[in-house]
């Protein structure tokens, strides 16, 4: 009997050891970013998670490491490129700013009222109690900080490593092309760029900076950078479809003040919420402070808020509707037809330094969002087939669902898209092919069979082609006993 329970024993450690000697073989078979999430669970960064007031920095390198981009051959050299790039992370607007002094005034009477009952404070947070606005006194905002500024110069120095031999001739602004919306954050966001690109090449200050020119449309008549201003027909659209967005996240608004009242005792509203996400995002992004306004969240509900944030944006500015995006034609064509003219100029090959070699353009979230749905980007599955019969697409779902649509990725401060244009004059198929890239990073394009790389003619036929059926005048027209709308502002872009 005894040597029974022994050889039993003996069995169970033998499966025991085998079991694990199994699990480990699956570990290393997994890729290493799903295992290391199994063994380890990564800590929550709330400055990922802030919508499109995330920080360039934080967020541009959180990629899709499934997508393996296409292996560029080393007889194609980049001849052209093209930015669309948004403004560098920016001080809240002067109307988010008197929201932060309500906020500072609710506060302090939510504060007043739980001792006037008498309710304990134990689980108020120390800073709540004498919290005053960063921005009180302030009369001015939306303009470029300093960290935004370092964005911008940082990523002008990046793509100047990344392209020397195209980003290496000697400045003329008929070479390298620098364009700008009328609002300052965004004209000084090209500045700081330029700055970066061309460091070293000039002869001003111990940086040996160099003068260039940063060219400027008027507001109304801006029809490449701000057609979101002169849409009459998407400005009806949003501000009719504002409302519902609203609807859709109340209940997460009304789940969240529900649970925040709870936990600290304070009679908070809906608005107080919202209020104290906006400061959460302001704090966490401008000031890297996470653990006041932030701190009062959990992760799931900081997940909550930023897919109510994500929401809008996909509604009011992205894949909602067809005409949040087909406004930005006028700038595909400007991108096509500038290639056009670089491929045009390489046949007749003309001495360097006598053509265009980049069109640099800097501008706001309702720009670049427009412009990454028109090249179909943040899709799944069917979903391109779908935008180009002009179909509505279901909402982002909402957590702990994954979703491919995070305003964090699609347009953070200094969000933007680059189209390089190579030359392949070894390849017999096409000579002249265009890779898309995305905060830096190579991403698939659906229209081109989910490569990044993609031949001239075909990226013009299955990109730009399907979008040519509309003209930007047909589709922004609206009939004349139409409501007017006001025009719109700057404050959330």
């Amino acid at each position: 009997m005894e040597v029974k329970v022994k050889m039993k024993g003996k069995l169970i450690v033998i499966f025991m050891l085998h079991a694990i000697f199994s699990l480990l073989i699956l570990l290393l078979l997994l890729p290493s970013s799903f295992s290391a999430r199994l063994i380890v669970d990564e800590p929550f960064d709330v400055r990922q998670h802030l919508s499109t007031v995330s920080r360039y920095g934080v967020v541009k390198d959180l990629v899709d490491n499934s997508f393996v981009p296409a292996n560029i051959p080393d007889t194609c050299t980049p001849i052209h490129l093209n930015l669309v790039a948004r403004h560098g992370t920016r001080a809240p607007t002067k109307k988010r700013m008197k929201e932060m002094e309500r906020l500072a005034i609710s506060l302090q009477a939510l504060i007043e009222d739980a001792k006037e009952r008498k309710l304990s404070l134990d689980n108020v947070p120390a800073w709540l109690f004498d919290w005053t606005s960063p921005w009180k006194g302030k009369v001015k905002g939306g303009e470029l900080i300093v960290k935004g500024e370092d964005e911008l110069y940082d990523l002008g120095i990046r793509i100047r490593e990344k392209f020397p031999d195209l980003l290496n001739d000697e400045y003329h602004p008929d070479v390298y092309t620098i364009k700008a919306t009328q609002v300052p954050r965004a004209s000084a966001s090209a500045v700081a760029f330029a700055m970066g690109l061309f460091s070293g090449r000039g002869s001003l200050g111990p940086g040996k900076h160099r003068a260039f020119a940063v060219s400027t449309e008027s507001r109304a008549s801006d029809l490449l950078l701000r057609f979101f201003d002169t849409c009459q027909s998407y400005k009806n659209y949003r501000k009719s479809e504002e409302p519902a967005v609203e609807k859709l996240k109340e209940p997460i608004f009304d789940e969240i003040t529900h649970a925040l009242s709870g936990r600290s005792g304070l009679n908070f509203t809906r608005q107080d919420i919202s209020s104290l996400w906006f400061l959460c995002k302001q704090e966490a992004s401008l000031l890297d402070i996470t653990n006041q306004a932030c701190g009062l969240f959990n992760p799931t509900e900081l997940a909550l808020l930023e897919w109510t944030d994500d929401l809008e944006v996909f509604v009011l500015k992205g894949y909602g509707k067809s005409v949040n995006y087909k406004m930005g034609l006028p700038l595909l064509k400007d991108v096509v037809e500038s290639m056009e003219l670089a491929v045009k100029s390489n046949e007749e090959a003309l001495p360097s330094g006598s053509y265009e070699k980049a069109r640099l353009r800097f501008a706001h979230a309702e720009t670049v969002v427009p412009f990454s749905c028109l090249l179909g980007l943040f899709l799944q599955g069917s979903e391109y087939n779908l935008i180009l019969k002009e179909k509505p697409l279901e909402l982002p779902p909402k957590p702990p669902k994954r979703r491919a649509w995070r305003g964090s990725a699609v347009a953070p401060f200094a969000g933007n898209n680059m189209l390089v244009l190579y030359s392949c004059p070894a390849r017999k198929s096409s000579k002249y092919f265009v890779q898309v890239l995305h905060n830096e990073h190579p991403v698939p394009l659906p229209g081109c069979d989910n490569s990044d790389f993609c031949p001239f003619e075909v990226f013009k036929e299955r990109i730009l082609e399907p979008h040519m059926k509309h003209d930007y005048h047909a589709i922004c027209r609206v009939k004349e006993e139409a409501a007017p709308v006001a025009a719109s502002t700057t404050e959330s872009v």
